[in-house]
């Protein structure tokens, strides 16, 4: 009998495609020749084998990230590159994956069936709703077991574990902060750019992230979506309750590194270190002068401006804080919501509390820096300084005479005014003429 014919495949333009890939993978790959199986005529032993391929990987020259293959290192490529090929013929949003576009299509297309019992929000996707019940139900299934924080979002998770592991594989090149996740390091050069791409629909304030417009769009909308669960008291924010229930609970868990204070919220925590580094990040656009906090800046741009945006609902008065317009509200309607916890005495602004409980606890925590005299209140200890500096920044604009404190120079006018007047009239012209 003749020996067995070898082996063939049949080549077509499919297996000449594969014997072409596999010719030009052979250099870069390695290959290994295993057993398959045994056959036996004739007492001959003909054995076939069969080539496996070592896995190949392709690495990302920005993080050294590995991928399987060249494909998926383009669509990774675009974190870096910022590239978003996909277009909502819609409204003109941008995608880095189809996928996505396709997701995002369905918000104009689809009717959301899926409502939250809590808040009525609506989504498309019953997943989507169920990430979102989270909210209200403070589940935090993903938690680090390296210091036991939880999150209701795994991606939240995996973005806190890099803390630990220390990788920020993204680097501005404007101040070379570094950053976790690219996302991060998009939102922070905004901040370099100005770029607000994020516009108001109902009033045309911009912002340079999605979420703040969002919130801000409650203003407009009246929503208040969550529901502090100690009171009554709903927020547009869920920051804001996480806040607020820290009253409730007495939990201030970020503490100062340079004197022991202790914070319910990690922004006052940031504002305050400032006091101890000195740290004054915001400037001025019209003057050098610095500030410590972003709401101090704007609000000292506007004495540069004339802007007052704060107008009281009772009469014409403006304001350049809302703060400033909140206390001068009470004047119209006679709210004193501060209480003193000594007496039944009642305050429409904190800081006139706070002066007044000092009466019942005798704190006086202004100290002159020239002897050891001690006020509770600043103002009384600006105007015992004069004493030792000699100002006197009070004149009157009759003849002159300088004072240290406004209400000197009044009881001054007055008397000077009242002795003028019981004096003959043509001898108070004369006195006028020489005064004047």
């Amino acid at each position: 009998m003749e020996d067995p014919e070898p082996c063939r495949i049949k080549h077509t333009e499919d297996t000449e495609e594969l014997t072409e890939l596999i010719e030009e993978n052979e250099q870069n790959e390695d290959l290994s020749e295993v057993e398959e199986k045994n056959n036996f005529k004739n007492g001959e032993k003909t054995i076939f084998l069969k080539k496996t391929r070592a896995k190949r990987y392709f690495t990302c020259t920005q993080c050294g990230k590995r991928l399987t293959s060249k494909y998926n290192l383009n669509v990774h490529m675009r974190i870096h590159t910022e590239e978003k090929p996909f277009t909502c013929d819609q409204c003109g949003k941008r995608f880095k994956h189809l996928a996505n576009l396709k997701d995002h299509l369905n918000i104009h297309t689809r009717e959301k069936l899926y409502t939250c019992d809590q808040c009525g929000k609506t989504f498309l996707w019953a997943s989507v709703l169920k990430t979102h019940l989270r909210v209200h139900t403070k589940e935090k299934p993903h938690s680090c077991h390296l210091c036991g924080k939880s999150f209701s979002y795994l991606h939240h998770f995996k973005e806190h574990q890099k803390i630990h592991t220390g990788v920020r594989d993204y680097m501005c090149f404007e101040c070379e902060k570094t950053f976790t996740s690219a996302g991060g390091l998009k939102h922070h050069q905004r901040m370099h750019t100005g770029e607000k791409p994020y516009k108001c629909s109902h009033c045309g304030k911009r912002f340079s992230r999605t979420g703040h417009l969002k919130i801000h769009e409650r203003i407009h909308t009246g929503e208040k979506p969550y529901k502090c669960s100690h009171c009554d008291k709903r927020f547009n924010d869920s920051g804001d309750l996480k806040t607020h229930e820290r009253i409730h609970t007495g939990v201030k868990p970020y503490t100062c590194s340079h004197c022991d204070k202790i914070f319910n919220n990690s922004g006052d925590l940031k504002t305050h270190e400032r006091i101890h580094t000195g740290e004054k990040p915001y400037k001025c656009s019209h003057c050098d002068k610095r500030f410590s906090m972003s709401s101090n800046l704007k609000t000292h741009e506007r004495i540069h401006t004339g802007e007052k945006p704060h107008k009281c609902s009772h009469c014409d008065k403006t304001f350049n804080q809302s703060a400033n317009l909140k206390t001068h509200e009470r004047i119209h309607t006679g709210e004193k919501p501060y209480k003193c916890s000594h007496c039944d005495k009642r305050f429409s602004m904190s800081s006139n509390l706070k002066t007044h409980e000092r009466i019942h606890t005798g704190e006086k925590p202004h100290k002159c820096s020239h002897c050891d005299m001690r006020f509770s209140q600043s103002g009384h200890l600006k105007t015992h300084e004069r004493i030792h500096t000699g100002e006197k920044p009070y004149h009157c604009t009759a003849h002159g005479k300088g004072f240290n404190q406004s209400s000197s120079l009044h009881s001054h006018t007055k008397t000077f005014t009242v002795s003028r007047t019981s004096l003959d009239p043509a001898l108070s012209d004369l006195i006028h003429v020489i005064t004047k």
